[in-house]
């Protein structure tokens, strides 16, 4: 994580071009567009099938969904959504680019700094760094009006990203392989997750839980649950973790909470023989019809995974989703946030800009694309929720709260000097998790107190 940060830093250093955010034209009526937005308008103004009717342009798409771009994948295709797009915008074309290793390839093509894409996933960029890179799409106050999570990707009062749907990270589970496992209850804690999959494998022929080891961004997966499904504070991600010592040890009031709760629930379940037979060789694309069939009985992943799980088989209808087994003064939380947020391109030029906020737009308010893909939608006056989240009625949902003012890049930077990278694709540290159970050479709080140095020591790097 630490060469991702240099290779930013090395990027920002060479775009070194004043970017001040420019305040609107409210005597004039004028748009309120900052200093890189060369369309004239701003996302809340634009008007689907008026604004841009007259452009004729091509722009790229560059995106982490390589299933997406193939045309027997089993929900709806890019190909298809972009057809539909062109039933308004016929002279807008849009060319999809994907990647399989799209955090780092993305880093790469920021770093050419040219007019190759149009629209990009945000991948990880400290948000001070955004200007850089990214068209301001409008004031966060009045993107907030129409989109929700606006300030997730939003500096200095400009929100530079729409994210394509919100998500909640629980856990996906097949409802007969618990059926058949005599489990009547969903699990509310680590101590009642552990013990149903111990009935899982006394009593069927399934995983208990896969952990998808093979695949770094999976177990990377993890960090999900320790803000708001671990604490219930919505504060806690963006303003206690990177100003706080020790945040991994284990909450001497209630254990069975915050960080270690979660990384010690997969410990359990791996030193207790719980996963695969050999871990080293899962893999992901076959996993996803296990879990169809009933050889899976869970995986912790995010919701995005459960439409995969169910297009995977013959047995959609096995699949569910479930909260993270974590339970807070006698309530359940889930954070709700971005899944990747699209972008748009600060070089390209002024019709580019526009056919990608239209483009941008147009796949947050009308294309389905969130619900398809068993999402949150974005749009602010869409309230509707997926069926997916059935189980979640009683489970808080919260949002979390930004940084505090001047500490915008704080958990960024105590994230990559402590090498950890927390909620940043490294899941190497989680794959550790694993090893270190299955051969019990460390036990879960040698491990827990290695990070805890490691973390203590970026944040009073960072003071």
């Amino acid at each position: 994580m630490k060469a991702k940060k240099i290779a930013a830093v090395f990027l920002a250093a060479a775009c070194a071009v004043s970017m001040a955010a420019c305040g609107g034209n409210s005597a004039d009526g004028g748009s309120k567009t900052a200093e890189g937005n060369k369309t004239g308008v701003t996302y809340p103004e634009i008007k689907l099938g008026e604004t841009g009717k007259d452009i004729k342009t091509t722009i790229t798409f560059m995106n982490n969904r390589t299933d997406m771009n193939l045309d027997n994948y089993p929900g709806k295709n890019w190909k298809s959504y972009i057809e539909d797009f062109n039933k308004v915008y016929p002279n807008i074309e849009v060319k999809v680019q994907t990647d399989s290793n799209y955090a780092d390839s993305s880093l790469t093509r920021l770093q050419a700094n040219n007019d190759s894409w149009d629209i990009m996933m945000i991948p990880a960029v400290d948000k001070s760094e955004y200007k850089n890179y990214f068209v301001p799409l409008g004031e966060t106050a009045d993107m907030e009006k129409v989109v929700k999570l606006a300030d997730e990707k939003a500096y200095d009062g400009q929100t530079y990203g729409v994210a394509n749907n919100g998500v909640t990270a629980g856990v996906v589970y097949n409802k007969k392989v618990f059926e058949q496992a005599g489990i009547k209850d969903l699990p509310k804690t680590p101590e009642e997750f552990v013990a149903d999959l111990k009935l899982v494998k006394e009593k069927t022929d399934a995983v208990p839980l896969y952990t998808n080891f093979a695949e770094e961004w999976a177990m990377g997966a993890w960090d999900q649950y320790i803000g708001g499904n671990a604490t219930g504070d919505s504060k806690y991600m963006n303003q206690v973790l990177p100003n706080t010592k020790d945040p991994f040890k284990k909450d001497s009031t209630d254990p069975d909470t915050h960080p270690y709760a979660v990384y010690k629930t997969l410990y359990d379940v791996v030193s207790n023989g719980l996963n695969e037979d050999d871990y080293s060789t899962t893999d992901w694309e076959s996993s996803k019809g296990k879990m169809n069939n009933g050889q899976i009985a869970t995986m912790v992943l995010g919701a995005w995974a459960v439409p995969q799980m169910k297009q995977a088989g013959d047995n959609p209808d096995d699949v569910g989703y479930m909260p993270f087994p974590i339970t807070v003064n006698g309530k359940q939380y889930a954070t709700i946030a971005g899944d990747y947020s699209m972008a748009i391109n600060k070089n390209v030029d002024k019709d580019r800009q526009e056919a990608s906020m239209i483009f941008i737009k147009w796949m947050t308010e009308k294309s389905g694309f969130a619900l398809n893909e068993g999402g949150i939608p974005i749009a602010k006056d869409d309230d509707t929720m997926p069926e997916i989240y059935e189980q979640f009625k009683d489970v808080e949902l919260i949002t979390d709260a930004p940084a505090k003012k001047g500490q915008e890049d704080l958990l960024a930077n105590v994230n990559s000097d402590s090498e950890l990278g927390v909620n940043n694709g490294n899941g190497k540290k989680i794959q550790d998790i694993v090893v270190q159970a299955s051969t019990k050479a460390k036990t879960i709080d040698q491990i827990m107190d290695e990070w805890n140095a490691k973390w203590s020591q970026a944040v009073e790097d960072n003071q």
